[in-house]
């Protein structure tokens, strides 16, 4: 990977409904990744936004009785806030409605599908689904139901524009296979090759007539067709960065940043992204993703999130009762990096209780008032032989498994620790030693265990490592050490 770039991508957020729980763990897995390689030095781009076209939309519209346009504007603003809520630190938001500046890109692409003759127009009677925004098949379905919206597809006949994947399966499987586009986890891998492999790669209906859905972007050169939401809403991570613009800075843009180093995207969209998405590209003449992260869903208390069952979990409602960190740390430990994992306050409290309150808490309030003490702290002070190689071994730990997407095992390596460092105090009691300079030295020992943790946990909670970070403070030659506030007081 080039150091000195690295784009990242989630996915767009469909804006039928408001924020929920799943949508705020591939935000937060997105800005892990993006804090990691700016500490590294690297220069990132972290790109988020919404997906604001589609019959779902201008359905949810119409019950809603707003206009389309003044949905979204309520709903994308909304996904907008979570920057805030969850202390995101993505560069750039891209909404599809936005004509200047996603349109132009979105009509390129499919302009340089069709010059490469891979865009054609025929009649099609199928089964759609309005949760997918695409045709499926019946070997998709489950007791004639999607099996991943539980809803019945409707047939409908049309004449639309397909976009000619299956002249591109052989070269996208080849690909995938040699890790060119690198899918992970290699569990995703495995399912789209076996998807490749078994069912082929059909063509895609590629537009929806106009008269039945006007809302979404026109078909360059054809007023009466509107763009498959799919081709649409793929082009964001292009259009993002410039591509289908004129001016110097945004072609210079494009350039610079395509393609992108890692997207993130959940499990239900492994198909358009390893499949749909590769095949424009191929088609358009431009470079594959180097890799793309699959995470898993939610449930809520074992059950799948539904707006029916009325287990929404809302992430500005968490954040306000808990705090940002205390969210961010359970999305990122208790759900495992490529799975499915669970929602439940119980494990939540548990989790807060335990690993925040009673752990990283305690222990850093037991350092800080240790060092709060006069102590004369120097540069020249040495660092135990035994901490520095721990700390060693732990640098190289969280690294790797954030390389590796596996958040969850770098927070549990992090947080073993950080009671190593329990360990110590309760093993040393500085507080007994006679001896100053062992005293001392001791104390020293734990501020830089403390100072490195705050360092390894900047990426995954940064407001808390600020604090930490800031009550450890060198002023030329001497250590001035401040206890902070509370980090996390116990709930209930």
């Amino acid at each position: 990977m080039d150091e000195k770039k690295f784009y990242i991508t989630t996915a767009i957020d469909y804006v039928n409904g408001p924020p929920h729980i799943g949508h705020a763990l591939e935000k937060v897995q997105a800005d892990v990744l993006a804090r990691h390689y700016r500490l590294k030095g690297g220069n990132v781009f972290f790109l988020t936004g919404t997906d604001e076209h589609g019959a779902k939309v201008a359905r949810a519209a119409e019950a809603a009785h707003k206009a389309p346009q003044e949905f979204v504007d309520g709903l994308s603003a909304q996904f907008k806030s979570l920057k805030e809520a969850l202390n995101l630190s993505w560069d750039d938001f891209i909404r599809t409605s936005d004509r200047i500046r996603h349109w132009p890109g979105a009509q390129l692409i499919w302009q340089r599908l069709a010059a490469a003759g891979d865009i054609y127009k025929k009649r099609y009677r199928g089964l759609y689904c309005f949760g997918h925004e695409a045709f499926v098949t019946r070997k998709d379905l489950v007791d004639g139901k999607c099996r991943d919206h539980l809803t019945k597809p409707e047939v409908m006949e049309e004449e639309n524009y397909f976009f000619r994947l299956s002249k591109y399966a052989k070269e996208i499987e080849d690909k995938i296979k040699n890790n060119e586009l690198r899918i992970l986890p290699e569990t995703r891998k495995n399912e789209i090759l076996s998807f490749i492999n078994k069912e082929g790669l059909e063509d895609v209906s590629f537009s929806r007539p106009r008269k039945d859905l006007p809302w979404g972007i026109p078909v360059p050169g054809d007023e009466s067709e509107t763009m498959y939401v799919w081709c649409d809403a793929l082009a964001n991570y292009l259009s993002a960065i410039g591509y289908g613009q004129t001016r110097n800075i945004e072609i210079s843009k494009f350039q610079k940043w395509w393609p992108a180093d890692i997207q993130l995207i959940g499990k239900d969209i492994l198909r358009f992204h390893a499949a749909i998405w590769p095949g424009m590209l191929l088609s358009a003449g431009l470079p594959l993703p180097k890799e793309l992260f699959v995470h898993g869903f939610i449930t809520v208390e074992g059950q799948k999130i539904s707006k029916t069952i009325g287990n929404v979990i809302d992430p500005f409602a968490l954040v306000e009762k808990y705090g940002t960190d205390a969210v961010r740390y359970y999305l990122l430990r208790e759900i495992p990096s490529g799975e499915d994992g669970d929602w439940s306050n119980a494990k939540f409290r548990e989790r807060y209780n335990g690993d925040l309150a009673n752990g990283l808490g305690n222990f850093a309030a037991r350092v800080l008032t240790l060092g709060e003490q006069p102590g004369n702290f120097s540069r020249k002070t040495e660092v135990d032989r035994g901490i520095a190689a721990k700390i060693s071994d732990v640098r190289k730990k969280i690294n790797e498994n954030v390389e590796n997407f596996k958040f969850h095992e770098a927070l549990a390596a992090l947080w073993e620790f950080i009671s190593s460092g329990d360990v110590y105090v309760n093993e040393k009691k500085p507080w007994a030693i006679k001896d100053e300079r062992a005293k001392k030295e001791t104390i020293f020992n734990l501020i830089v265990v403390l100072d490195n943790v705050a360092a390894f946990l900047a990426p995954f909670l940064p407001e808390t490592a600020a604090k930490i970070t800031k009550s450890i403070n060198w002023e030329g030659d001497n250590l001035n050490v401040r206890r902070t506030g509370v980090l996390f007081p116990r709930i209930k």
